[in-house]
């Protein structure tokens, strides 16, 4: 408890006791006013003030407002004891609403504690604690034992494991080593690191994922933009109603020859202003997403607005990348098949050295199959063609290296392989020289996301490659998804994305899942984009809306599962909340329901609601992953 509710809790229990202790002095008229409203204004002040600023400027209809008018009219009218109990039960309600909000933020914010104090820096041999804002790019700092890496950078000395719980979820450590890249947020567990900085601290990944996560609110759901219109107009109405009822009744009755009963009129108004309160509605919709968030954001799952977490719940089409999503992304080379004229080692040494500009993960595997270091200086006029391949002159001999339509392309005829994987076929000087064959791991986990998938209620589940049509089909068999589209170009994927778009129906939504670097424009044209996050890529981060950051496609159903729980506990509140308070307002207008029932109807829905809401924060997770 901070010390502003410490301080309100003080005043809550001074006015009990004053007020308590009242009831048994024997007083009345002025006298009796005198004492009761000394414990009213103990606990009131504040919310008499706020209403008064509120009128002021111009923002009269908010719980301030009911909540002055309310009380204020029940002194009024003598009814001291309710007015301050009115008061007094409103601001423990709001005592308790600001510690269970207070209570959910510090939860997501130990969860999300990844942000590290200080970077050690060596100098003239002693260790000194820096600001991490203060460290350059190229700095070389130190990370001992239990430290957090606080910049992203790279090993120039030394080994160790680091936990990287903190931004996946998963209490996995990984090991480093001299030339590995590490990424800010995680805890070296064993060896002494010297590391290089790589960029700033603003720019590291834990800056990205602390921002990430703190502007989540911003983008709101329509579940709280519906809340705010809401009370936007149904607070008005209310106090309007309450006028009509505290004026109609009476003058009614004057016209008729009866008894105005003025007394009992506004009482009941009164009474209406109370019940009328939307603190449940307004604090509890935006609690229940900020505590579904924040549960995600413990497993590692980044969720970029309260906007998507609702549409992931609405899922029914989820349309994945194949490598790096579904598969691992690391290749080797598993079958070499030369023409007569040129050797194994030729075929290698021609495809390694026109792959040699290349980062692609094919690439690399080819590379290492060759085992030495490529002469690049005998490499030019190299062409890398999206969705091909690359044409590159390798000492002065032409030679292309791609998939079958570089081969068509170039007009060469080509052999069908008759090995599973991805096919590198390579022509030199314009004539077919053979094929290289290279195998992708399949993720263990990818078959349980797939069922996990089907099991959150998806419809179908596609999967988009640029890969061959055999290398395709055999991992959408293994892993059990619904559709496979191979040999696909970048712009063919988002051809596919929109054909879906076109079919699925108005109230369901469309995921796609890739690894956020080469399928950025597929992420954006998709309802959601859901990426890996490679442990924080910078592409992920920036091109999803949502970010896994284990790369684990498994967490996807645990997103959606997140989504329907948070989506669940709103609706039970947004029903729950109105049902009371419609029910008591029936009730109140016709004098069933005094001003105790409407404290309830205030105070203890409130707290109801809040307490519902944040049970959205916490999520089981799967026990067998």
């Amino acid at each position: 408890m901070n010390k502003k509710q410490r301080k309100v809790l003080i005043r809550i229990i001074v006015s009990s006791v004053m007020t308590v202790g009242f009831l048994f002095v024997p007083v009345s008229g002025i006298a009796k006013f005198a004492l009761f409203i000394i414990p009213y204004l103990i606990i009131g002040y504040d919310i008499l003030r706020k209403a008064a600023l509120g009128i002021v400027h111009g923002e009269v209809f908010d719980e301030n407002f009911l909540m002055a008018i309310a009380t204020v009219g029940a002194i009024v009218l003598g009814e001291y004891v309710e007015g301050t109990a009115v008061m007094l039960f409103y601001q423990i309600g709001e005592l308790f609403q600001s510690y269970a909000v207070g209570k959910s933020r510090k939860n997501i914010t130990e969860l999300m504690d990844i942000r590290p104090d200080y970077a050690n820096i060596e100098e003239n041999g002693e260790i000194i604690r820096t600001d991490p804002d203060e460290v350059v790019t190229g700095t070389v700092i130190i990370v001992r034992p239990g430290e957090k890496i606080p910049i992203d950078g790279v090993v120039k000395e030394g080994s160790s494991t680091v936990n990287t719980s903190a931004l996946t979820g998963e209490s996995v450590p990984r090991s480093v080593h001299e030339g590995d890249e590490v990424i800010s947020g995680c805890v070296n567990i064993s060896g002494v690191l010297r590391i290089e900085t790589t960029r700033e601290f603003d720019e590291s990944t834990v800056s990205k994922i602390i921002e990430l996560v703190e502007n989540s609110s911003m983008k709101k759901s329509k579940s709280e933009n519906f809340i705010t219109r809401f009370a936007r107009y149904y607070t008005p109405a209310v106090c309007i109603g309450a006028f009509l009822l505290a004026v109609i009744p009476p003058l009614f009755a004057v016209i008729t020859g009866g008894d105005a009963a003025w007394t009992k009129w506004l009482i009941r108004a009164l009474t209406i202003l109370v019940i009328s309160c939307p603190c449940a509605l307004v604090i509890s919709i935006p609690l229940s997403f900020f505590g579904g968030i924040g549960g995600a954001s413990a497993q590692g799952i980044l969720v970029k607005g309260s906007n998507y977490l609702e549409a992931l719940s609405k899922v029914k089409y989820v349309v994945c990348d194949k490598t790096g999503t579904l598969t691992k992304g690391v290749f080797e080379v598993t079958h070499v098949e030369p023409e007569g004229w040129i050797t194994r080692e030729e075929l290698i040494q021609y495809a390694a050295h026109a792959e040699s500009y290349s980062n692609h993960p094919i690439s690399k595997s080819i590379k290492e199959a060759y085992g030495s270091e490529t002469d690049n200086s005998i490499v030019s006029g190299v062409d890398e063609i999206g969705g091909h391949g690359v044409e590159a002159l390798v000492d002065g001999v032409k030679v292309a290296a791609g998939n079958v339509r570089l081969m068509k392309r170039i007009g060469v005829e080509y052999k069908v392989p008759d090995k599973v994987g991805t096919e590198i076929h390579v022509a030199v000087d314009g004539k077919y020289a053979g094929y290289i064959i290279i195998s992708d791991v399949i993720k263990e986990n990818a078959r349980e996301a797939v069922a996990g998938l089907k099991a959150a209620g998806v419809k179908q589940v596609v999967m988009l490659t640029g890969d061959a049509g055999k290398a395709a089909e055999s991992v959408a068999k293994e892993i059990g998804v619904d559709v496979v589209k191979s040999e696909l170009l970048p712009e063919d994927k988002v051809k596919e994305v929109e054909s879906l778009l076109a079919v699925k129906g108005s109230n369901e939504r469309l995921a796609f899942v890739g690894d956020g670097i080469n399928d950025a424009p597929v992420l954006s044209r998709a309802d959601i984009g859901i990426a890996m996050g490679a442990l924080g890529s910078d592409a992920a981060i920036e091109a999803a809306d949502i970010v896994l950051m284990d790369d684990n496609p498994a967490k996807i159903a645990d997103a959606m599962k997140i989504s329907v729980k948070t989506i669940r506990i709103v609706r039970q509140n947004i029903v729950f909340a109105l049902a009371v308070k419609l029910i008591c307002l029936a009730l109140g207008a016709v004098g069933f329901v005094n001003m105790w029932w409407a404290i309830f109807a205030d105070v203890g829905v409130m707290v109801i609601a809040v307490l519902n809401a944040t049970r959205a924060l916490y999520h089981r997770k799967n026990k067998d992953r």
